[in-house]
């Protein structure tokens, strides 16, 4: 199952109808900063089986809300990792800032406003890590647009937190 072909592309993504999703974020793989430098939090994907399965594998993006406190762009990967032969379907959100510490079991809840690829394979780490950093600069970008800035004030995003 794919996306059917559009028209509707803005700045190298795709407005998507906004679906949220929330939980503990968890240890993953360790392959997201250990080996590509890039670290994601993770969350469990058992909890989200019905969401997983309406949803196509690749790179989506949005906000994302910590419940200790920030609202962050973010890019994340939905699918079977096939660089690293995944045998279960994974959300992996990259949270596009800079962390001084690690927050797991911290609550995050994402807004996924924007579709940017496919799902694809890679023949080196290499250049799966500069695809990655690629899809984090097209998000970056997209962020600012007021199509998909407005989000950032979900309330689904904010929630639990004191502003």
């Amino acid at each position: 199952m794919g996306l059917t072909p559009f028209v509707d592309w803005i700045e190298d993504t795709l407005p998507i109808e906004p679906w949220f999703i929330s939980g503990p974020v968890i240890k993953g793989y360790g392959r997201g900063s250990r080996v590509l430098g890039i670290p994601t939090a993770n969350l469990p994907a058992d909890k989200f089986s019905d969401i997983l399965s309406e949803h196509t594998s690749g790179v989506y993006f949005g906000w994302a809300g910590l419940r200790k406190g920030g609202i962050y762009k973010m890019v994340m990967s939905i699918g079977w990792n096939p660089y690293f032969h995944n045998s279960e379907k994974t959300i992996e959100p990259w949270i596009l800032h800079d962390f001084s510490e690690d927050f797991y079991g911290e609550e995050l809840s994402l807004a996924i406003i924007g579709y940017i690829r496919p799902e694809a394979n890679f023949s080196s780490v290499e250049s799966l890590i500069e695809r990655i950093r690629e899809d984090g600069r097209i998000a970056e970008k997209a962020l600012d647009l007021p199509i998909y800035a407005c989000y950032k004030d979900s309330p689904y995003v904010r929630r639990g937190q004191n502003d």
